[in-house]
């Protein structure tokens, strides 16, 4: 069985982009981006919502012949991985091993978790505030870069109280602080 993980990365006052929709500042150095990779590697799906699957389709093409060997190690692993988009706006998608759902549904996302051996990743804050909201997330492994934007788009629901078990922490030479969290049973 998977385990239901969202992965994030936000400022320190919790966006994952900021009032103007600029996440620059979240940009990875190579030691951040080495970890999310060795934590990438277990996830067998990922679900996406409309806007942050715009954004990961640069990886089904990105040409990785310049690229730093991180970068051709996250695209390998993502496009091994299966996406499953949700999005009632969306046409089509593209990209090998992508699929496009209409509807979350909290039942076929405790099908899926139930019938893999892979974990599945939640990614983006639309889609992840759904799947929190009907308590399905069971790790929260959050990164939080040295910054304050002040506003923006929030990287956690508001009206959501969970209570969570601290299971790792790393202090990166960035600045960055990982935090993985499991949810707890109320």
């Amino acid at each position: 069985m998977g385990k239901l993980i969202y992965l994030m990365l936000a400022s320190l006052d919790g966006y994952v982009a900021d009032k103007d929709g600029k996440f620059d500042w979240a940009e990875p150095d190579k030691e951040v981006h080495w970890f999310v990779n060795d934590l990438a590697r277990p996830v067998g799906t990922y679900l996406y919502g409309r806007g942050m699957y715009e954004v990961m389709t640069v990886w089904e093409t990105l040409d990785l012949a310049d690229q730093p060997a991180v970068i051709r190690d996250f695209a390998e692993i993502w496009r091994a991985a299966d996406k499953i988009v949700f999005s009632r706006t969306l046409e089509s998608v593209s990209g090998a091993r992508t699929r496009l759902e209409r509807e979350f549904g909290p039942d076929a996302i405790t099908r899926l978790k139930e019938q893999t051996s892979h974990d599945v990743a939640v990614a983006g804050p639309g889609l992840a505030r759904e799947a929190i909201k009907a308590g399905l997330v069971d790790e929260y492994q959050l990164f939080f870069a040295p910054v304050i934007v002040g506003g923006g788009k929030q990287a956690l629901p508001d009206d959501v109280r969970l209570d969570l078990e601290l299971l790792d922490e790393r202090r990166f030479d960035s600045g960055v602080v990982y935090v993985r969290y499991s949810a707890t049973a109320a």
